[in-house]
């Protein structure tokens, strides 16, 4: 099949980028097969950025869901389109770095941040790689009014030819196998499921995909809190690198009866606490805004529930208070690579 055919007609213009795609939303448990139209086919749920590839006749671009250009950011992919998918095709996925055998969101985020002139040898170092999971439109022709059953073979066809950094995201119908998905690829950073109905039409803008977190309990220190210390509202967890204690994440808010049993155990930090008196509402502990923190003894393991986002050591979301471990020591923790 030849990459660019002449005379191929152009893309309509919702998709000629940027382009607005579907979304999820979450959910508690991994949905039954009949939770959505036509059964439920379920994909990982990969740790990276969502990517939109639109290939032209005249150009090959990347675009983010928030609608920004991201081809400079990605010149490989942008290069593995070029060379192996047809000229008037429209895939939507998501790019990943892996490093190792884990994912790594540190090292793909650099590609957002890091100056146009060094992109190059960013990539060299650590080669993204783009993993499809739609097809929108091929040959030209919009697809997004066919039943998702259908767009899959026909991105199954396309993918059939590729070679990495391309790659077809794994599907299934069968729920034991989704659930050892679930359960077996969480090491390797995946994030747990996404549900899609398989009789469903592409939907841009709306949440009818369904998305579960694969999440399980580990410990951390509590280093802090926001509030006071006899009623915090949440716990922001630390671990030691190098002998230093740094922030790894923040709790979601505390039930009353979560808040009395932390309370009950802390005591104020001494002069030589390493954190600040305040601390950023953003991902991280960073952002514009910041509230108070209440810095405490880090003395107390507290058990928490965690996805499988992590960056550098660091929870990329909320994680969620389970208990005190008093028979627990700071030294039984890892620490942060």
């Amino acid at each position: 099949m030849p990459l660019s055919v002449p005379g191929l007609p152009a893309l309509p213009p919702e998709l000629s980028g940027p382009v607005a795609v579907e979304l999820a939303k979450p959910v508690r448990t991994i949905p039954p097969p009949s939770a959505l139209p036509g059964g439920c086919l379920y994909e990982p749920k990969w740790d990276g950025y969502r990517l939109v590839v639109v290939r032209t006749g005249s150009s090959t671009r990347v675009w983010s869901k928030q609608a920004r250009d991201l081809t400079d950011r990605f010149p490989d992919v942008v290069a593995a389109a070029v060379a192996q998918v047809p000229v008037g095709t429209v895939l939507d996925g998501e790019v990943v770095v892996w490093n190792g055998s884990r994912l790594d969101f540190g090292i793909l985020q650099q590609r957002i941040v890091t100056a146009p002139g060094r992109i190059a040898a960013l990539a060299a170092a650590h080669p993204a790689s783009y993993v499809a999971f739609d097809l929108l439109a091929a040959g030209g022709t919009d697809l997004r009014a066919w039943k998702l059953a259908r767009r899959r073979a026909a991105l199954e066809d396309l993918a059939a030819r590729w070679a990495p950094p391309l790659q077809l995201s794994p599907a299934t119908s069968d729920p034991v196998e989704a659930r050892s998905w679930f359960d077996d690829y969480r090491p390797a950073g995946i994030e747990g499921l996404v549900a899609k109905g398989a009789g469903t039409r592409y939907a841009p803008g709306r949440r009818e995909w369904l998305k579960v977190k694969s999440w399980e309990t580990t410990e951390v220190l509590a280093g802090g809190v926001i509030g006071p210390i006899g009623r915090p509202s949440q716990l922001v967890a630390g671990r030691y690198r190098d002998g230093e204690l740094v922030v790894v994440g923040r709790t979601s808010p505390l039930s009353p009866r979560q808040s009395a049993e932390l309370a009950a155990v802390l005591t104020p930090a001494t002069d030589d606490h390493p954190w600040p008196e305040r601390i950023g509402t953003g991902r991280f502990g960073g952002g514009r805004l910041s509230v108070a923190l209440t810095r405490v003894e880090p003395a107390v393991v507290v058990e928490v529930s965690a996805d499988a986002a992590l960056q550098s050591g660091v929870f990329r979301h909320p994680l969620r208070f389970v208990r005190v471990r008093p028979d627990l020591e700071p030294g039984d923790l890892p620490s942060v690579p």
